[in-house]
């Protein structure tokens, strides 16, 4: 997205109006936006007084605001005092008994309560007045484990002081101490080292005061930019398990063959950047002139770029997220001509030619509207996957190498979850079974003796059955009937490992080329920043954080994965379901996707052949 514009135009006065808040004893000066919703302009009174939109009680001209009051028809007069009562503090909370048994941390045992910590709810971080979009943006780059990792484990505290790695080593303090705690933690250090790097984030208000709202996209693109060109850790090269058994090794670790440009001197090793090589893909670009009279019969001329964003482009005719990625990769450009002598219009085709690791997506909905001389939100629905293929959007070559690869892994995956169905099915069985024999037991032995000889006669076939199973009857076709629960679990196992281990030889010389890049074109939506509100520089960020997302950079254990989201509302973080996420597609007013990061669909492989942490499932 292009850079923001300070809006200075009359038309913005129209619907902007500076009024004064008044809470506690307190004075907040507060520019409303009458073209937005009630909840808009709660979410400000939030960040200034703490006060949760849920407690806060606003009477304007003995009317009560609510989420969906319309601003505009409350009359509002600048300068105008509007009182707020309610306390600081969290929301209430609906109290509801327990469906489980409380279980207290002294009474784990073993992986139980090492695991204690990551069952808590996550740290939130505290809103600085109107800093909601930096916030949203952090929580979801903290779900990138390798950025985490090479942050807090792979660079020394003091190894350098200089100005350009001053957002970086800030940073990394945001990440530990989001880690080592569940209290919010305070991003000032960090807020203020953002300011001095790009001073567009110390913008003030208009009304000259406090800063003003930016946007969570921008502060996303420069943080990234920032660490791809100052964020260079030493390479730490790991062998390749061999191909074949006693076969040759492989030392390729990284596309980039090379140290990095400007890279510091190391011995034995080079420096690489993280971002170039977990969150940067590359484009071949095609240009073809759309008059026949500019083309050569050497055919059109392309090169290769490189991007750590994907635009989602927004139109009537834009339904799904897919849609959008496609009509963002081919666009109409005018540029000179050198055959034509003079300018022509030209069509740009792009094609990825490397897949990142994390797959970072942009929706296209804030545009320039000249009539209120603001940037205005596209309220259109789009919808999105949890789980998205973007082979089709590859070059031929990158095709060829994805799709066995991705066929295989759809197969593993595909034993993997018969297996844990199987396993789900039995302990269902043996639950029944349990509780056959416990109301038994509970009729005594006369209620149940009509049932005796049967009950005995289907204990003695079953063991009759299992019995047949182990040693056969003779004939092979009997002795395939009968077989053991562990037979058939060791089978299904054999034929798991069978399959990845192929897998593995299959997607090795993809490893070999480069082995931080997507090699399925399968990815799983890890975080979504999104945004309430009609305008970017108005609104309310917030970041939606899947919990299995979530890495501690210390020990490298996952938190829990059931499905369910973490909604980080600045130092405010709750639990929601994945329809909560679905509900971001938009269509108005209310929360929709900006930002999705998308990260790779775990390889599978073997125990014996993962060499690198965070690499697979």
């Amino acid at each position: 997205m292009s850079s923001m514009d300070v809006d200075s135009a009359n038309g913005a006065s129209e619907t902007v109006i500076p009024v004064i808040i008044r809470h506690q004893g307190k004075k907040y000066d507060v520019e409303v936006d009458v073209s937005e919703p009630g909840a808009v302009f709660k979410y400000q009174v939030y960040s200034l007084t703490g006060v949760q939109p849920e407690n806060q009680k606003i009477l304007i001209k003995g009317k009560q605001v609510k989420d969906e009051t319309d601003m505009a028809g409350l009359g509002l007069k600048p300068a105008q005092a509007i009182m707020v009562l309610g306390q600081p503090g969290a929301a209430p909370v609906r109290f509801e008994a327990p469906t489980v048994k409380t279980r207290f941390v002294e009474d784990m045992l073993g992986a139980d309560s090492s695991r204690q910590d990551l069952m808590a709810a996550p740290s939130g971080l505290t809103n600085l007045g109107n800093t909601c979009y930096l916030n949203a943006s952090l929580q979801a780059m903290r779900t990138i484990p390798e950025l985490q990792d090479s942050l807090i484990n792979r660079t020394q505290a003091d190894a350098d002081n200089s100005h350009t790695t001053l957002l970086a080593r800030q940073l990394r303090d945001v990440f530990s101490n989001l880690s080592s705690s569940h209290a919010p933690h305070v991003p000032t250090r960090f807020l203020s080292t953002l300011r001095t790097v790009n001073p567009r984030f110390a913008e003030r208000s208009r009304s000259g005061q406090g800063f003003a709202q930016q946007d969570a996209e921008e502060a996303w693109t420069f943080i990234v930019d920032n660490l791809s060109r100052t964020h260079l850790i030493k390479d730490e090269p790991k062998l390749l398990p061999p191909a074949l058994e006693d076969g040759p090794v492989s030392t390729a670790t990284t596309v980039e063959d090379v140290p990095e440009v400007n890279a510091p001197a190391s011995s034995g090793s080079s420096s690489v950047s993280i971002i170039k090589r977990y969150l940067t893909g590359q484009v071949q670009k095609t240009l073809v002139c759309d008059e026949p009279e500019g083309r050569t019969d050497a055919g059109p001329a392309t090169t290769t770029e490189t991007f750590l964003t994907l635009p989602c482009h927004i139109s009537i005719s834009i339904n799904h997220l897919r849609d959008g990625l496609l009509a963002g990769l081919t666009e109409k450009i005018e540029k000179h001509s050198e055959i034509l002598g003079r300018d022509a219009v030209f069509t740009s085709t792009l094609k990825i030619s490397r897949l990142p690791k994390y797959l970072t997506v942009h929706f296209m909905r804030f545009y320039w509207k000249r009539d209120i001389q603001k940037k205005a939100k596209i309220m259109r629905k789009v919808t999105f996957p949890h789980e998205m293929d973007v082979s089709e959007m590859c070059t031929d070559e990158l095709r060829t190498k994805l799709l066995p690869v991705r066929e295989k892994v759809r197969e593993v995956r595909k034993e993997m979850e018969e297996i844990e169905r199987t396993n789900k099915k039995r302990k269902r069985r043996l639950s029944e079974e349990k509780q056959a024999e416990a109301a038994k037991a509970r009729l005594g032995a006369g209620a149940a003796s009509s049932n005796g000889s049967a009950d005995a006669t289907s204990s003695s076939d079953k063991k009759e059955s299992e019995k047949k199973g182990e040693k056969g009857t003779g004939e092979g076709e009997d002795a395939e009937d009968y077989k053991t629960d562990a037979q058939i679990d060791a089978e299904k196992r054999a034929s798991l490992q069978k399959a990845q281990e192929e897998l593995y030889q299959l997607v090795r010389p993809r490893l070999a080329e480069d082995r931080y890049a997507n090699h399925t074109g399968l990815y799983q939506l890890r975080a979504v920043v999104a945004h309430q509100g009609a305008s970017a520089d108005s609104g309310h960020y917030t970041a939606f954080v899947k919990k299995d997302s979530l890495v501690d950079p210390k020990t490298g254990r996952k938190s829990e994965d059931d499905g369910n989201w973490w909604w980080f509302n600045d130092d405010k973080v709750s639990e929601v379901g994945s329809d909560r996420v679905d509900a971001l597609a938009g269509g108005g007013e209310s929360h929709a996707a900006l930002i999705l990061l998308y990260g790779s669909v775990p390889l599978p492989l073997p125990e014996s052949r993962v060499t690198e942490p965070f690499f697979t499932s």
